[in-house]
Parts: C-alpha cells; sequence; structure tokens
C-alpha cells in the first residue's frame, strides 16, 4: 500500500514584466527647428574658406560666432536647468548642436563650455557652481576643464596639480583644449575642484592636429582659486562629464561622416572620366553604398547614446561605450574616402577636406580611443579578457 501523497501548492502567479519602451531615434520637429537655425548660421557664417582662414591664424576661435551661438541661439545654456538660467533642454538637443557644428568643422569651444564644463558644474551643486553655471547659460563665460582631452571615461583622473593649503595651486596640465578661448579653467586638483581665471594661469600653446580645437599646456604657479566641491564630488563629477562628453562626441563624429559622405557623392556625380561619371563605377558605387550604410548605422548609435544620456538609462554607460566604439572608426572612414574619392583635388590645402579628416583623427583620440571604448563593453558584458 502507497503512502498518499501531500497536495502540491499550485505556483503563485506572477505578475507579467512589461517589455521596455524602444529607444526613440527619430528627431522631434524641436530638434528639427533647432538643427535649421544652427545649420542656417553655420551656413552663413562658418563657411570653408573662413575656417581655413582662421586655422592658419594663432586664434582659430571665432568670438562672433560663437556669441550668436550661445547668445542668439541660446546653445550654451542647453543642459542648464531653466531655473539657473539655461534652457532646460536635454542631451538630444545637444547632440543635434554637435551634429552640425561636425559637419562645418565649426571652431568654436561648444564640447568643452557647453557640454563638459557645465556637467562638471552640475555636479557639484553649490552657490559657487551654480553662479557660474548661470555665467555659461548667458553665453558671457566660456570655461574649460583643464584635463587632457584624451581622457576617457572609466579611466582615474590624473591630479597633477596641487592645493599649497591656502586655495593656491600648482601644477601641470597638457593637452587641454579650448583654454585658449576660456575665461574660466575648472581644476581638478588634490583637495577637490577648483575654478580659475584663465588670465591667472599660464597657457602655452600646442601644436595639434585638428587646428579648429586647439590644445594648450596650462601652468598654474600658486594661482588663486574658488574651491567648488570636495575630491570625493569633483571626481564623480568629472566622471559624470567624460561620460556625457564621450556620448554627444559620437554625434560631432556623425555629422562630420555625413559631410564627407554628401560632399563625395557630388563630387563623383559630377566628375567625368571617359565621357562618364566617375560615380556611376562600380567600384566606387561598392564603396559609397558601405559608407552610406556604416554612418546610417552610426546615426543609430549615436542617437541611442543621446536618448541614454537624456533618460538617464542605466544601460547609458554601456550605450555610449557603444556609441563611440563605433562611429569613431566611421568617421575617420568617411573622411579618408572623401579626401581619396576627391582625387588630386582632396590633396590640397584649399579644399576643406583635409580639415574633415584631421578632425575625425582628432576626435577618436578624445575622450578614449574606439579601443579603451570597446575595452569597456567588453567590462560590462563580463566578457573575459583576451
Amino acid at each position: 500500500m502507497t503512502a498518499p501523497t501531500a497536495p502540491t501548492t499550485p505556483p503563485a502567479p506572477t505578475t507579467p514584466v512589461a517589455p521596455a519602451a524602444p529607444t526613440d531615434l527619430l528627431y522631434s520637429e524641436t530638434e528639427e527647428e533647432l538643427r535649421s537655425a544652427v545649420r542656417a548660421l553655420l551656413t552663413d557664417r562658418c563657411d570653408a574658406k573662413s575656417v581655413l582662414a582662421r586655422a592658419e591664424t594663432d586664434r582659430p576661435h571665432d568670438p562672433e560666432l560663437w556669441r550668436t551661438l550661445a547668445v542668439g541661439i541660446g546653445a550654451a545654456g542647453l543642459l542648464v536647468p531653466e531655473k539657473l538660467g539655461g534652457q532646460g533642454a536635454s542631451h538630444r538637443e545637444a547632440a543635434v548642436v554637435l551634429e552640425e557644428l561636425g559637419r562645418a568643422v565649426a571652431p568654436v569651444p561648444y564640447l568643452t563650455s557647453a557640454v563638459l564644463a557645465t556637467e562638471i558644474l552640475l555636479g557639484c551643486d553649490n552657490a559657487e557652481a551654480t553662479s557660474l553655471l548661470r555665467e555659461l547659460a548667458s553665453g558671457r563665460t566660456v570655461c574649460a576643464p583643464a584635463v587632457p582631452l584624451t581622457l576617457a571615461p572609466g579611466a582615474p583622473p590624473p591630479t597633477p596639480v596641487r592645493d599649497l593649503g591656502d586655495g593656491s595651486l600648482t601644477g601641470t596640465v597638457t593637452s587641454v583644449a579650448d583654454a585658449v578661448a576660456a575665461d574660466v579653467l575648472l581644476v581638478l586638483a588634490d583637495t577637490g575642484l577648483y575654478a580659475v581665471l584663465a588670465a591667472s594661469a599660464r597657457l602655452t600653446p600646442q601644436v595639434p592636429l585638428d587646428l579648429t580645437r586647439p590644445l594648450a599646456t596650462v601652468t598654474l604657479d600658486a594661482a588663486a582659486g574658488t574651491r567648488l566641491a570636495d575630491p570625493g564630488t569633483a571626481r564623480a563629477a568629472v566622471a559624470g562629464a567624460l561620460l556625457s562628453g564621450a556620448g554627444l562626441l559620437a554625434s560631432e563624429q556623425l555629422g562630420l561622416a555625413e559631410w564627407c559622405l554628401t560632399e563625395t557623392v557630388g563630387h563623383v556625380r559630377g566628375r567625368h572620366q571617359f565621357n562618364r561619371p566617375i560615380g556611376s563605377f562600380q567600384a566606387l558605387k561598392h564603396r559609397l553604398a558601405r559608407l552610406w550604410l556604416d554612418v546610417a548605422s552610426a546615426r543609430a548609435a549615436a542617437r541611442a547614446a543621446a536618448d541614454a544620456l537624456a533618460t538617464a538609462a542605466p544601460d547609458a554607460p554601456l550605450t555610449v561605450a557603444v556609441a563611440q566604439a563605433y562611429c569613431s572608426g566611421v568617421a575617420v572612414r568617411a573622411a579618408e574616402e572623401c579626401v581619396q574619392l576627391h582625387g588630386g583635388i582632396g590633396m590640397t590645402w584649399e579644399h576643406p577636406a583635409h580639415l574633415y579628416l584631421k578632425r575625425a583623427k582628432a576626435d577618436s583620440l578624445a575622450l578614449g580611443t574606439a579601443g579603451h571604448h570597446r575595452g569597456l563593453v567588453a567590462d560590462f558584458a563580463e566578457l573575459p579578457a583576451p
């Protein structure tokens, strides 16, 4: 005789998990209006001839263009909340601006001042930082982080600057982007983050590959600074700014690649050889078709990064790393194809193709190389190290 079996308890009903909302990669009406305003300004005031002329000087920045972009259009305060005098927009709108600036290789300190410096100050949250944010949002002040442009998200920020104990700072930082255009420098020291007037620092220009985004060595010799954050807060703020900067840099790389593709297609359609447009040759068709697919994929990656930053998505670091790992190479390849398929004219100084190639190459090193970001993707996916 078998023993009776105990009655089984029915499983508890499970609550169905709602699928995550798909990422919206389309541009909103507001974003398209912003794009139209920025593109119209750059078409009128930032043509290739004027950019080339400024690149040959020791002051490549265009203050009038920056004033109109920052104040007239209000682009400087896009990431600043309205209560602090900004536009209260998101990273999606800032990404649209950077797309257009990439298309024009515009010599303005938008990435450094309106993105990196602004994000650092937003992470400080005190009266001094708030006051400086208001200045940035108004377009009256340009601010540059005194960190190497090559500093990548996930990498420990160096602190070569020392606080002498009375708020005066001493040290040297190399490869600081747009320092020559800045009114205020954000300096990461061993005791925290400080705001230092650029006039109190010694700036030694470096010779950059990209002449439209100048680099300088910043030397501080007992320079007075205003303390904005303690070391822990400062490092967290810089880390957040680097993440946002890398994600939005992908949009600049997208705009650059789009210009190169459009310009190259226009050239091969009009250039004739053997009484035929060279664009009708199958080999060139294949190269441009592949480049078009790469640019379309880069748009998806860049838009996904901007949306993840705008919504503070939990997977934003992964999305940003994917965007940078992909868009960096696409921008370089698009610029290389632009130079090659333009033939002899593409090799000359008069044609702007070299400006795009240099910006693409410089951007591939800024805020982390593609290899660095591929390593981050592997870490996030918990893949074993090779």
